[in-house]
């Protein structure tokens, strides 16, 4: 049985080799936020948004052309972290 993470970690990765984590609620909400801000803009150096879940009306900007990665983490809260 398949289970569906209760959030996702996306770690954006930059050029300057620093990492920047956010999260979000589902998959579907990094996918319009990546398709509707991150993708139209990727050559540019104008600044975009990037959606803080956690705190409520605060935002991170970046330059889209600054980012080498994307990597996405579905996150189970229900999980025992295993060593």
């Amino acid at each position: 049985m398949s289970r569906k993470p209760d959030e996702y970690a996306i770690f954006i990765l930059l050029n300057s080799g620093h990492r920047e984590e956010v999260r979000f609620s589902s998959i579907q909400d990094f996918q319009k936020w990546y398709s509707g801000e991150l993708v139209p803009k990727s050559d540019s150096d104008d600044f975009i948004n990037v959606p803080i879940r956690n705190i409520q009306g605060e935002y991170m900007v970046i330059r889209p052309s600054s980012i080498v990665g994307i990597r996405v983490e579905p996150i189970f809260f229900g999980s025992v972290e295993r060593l």
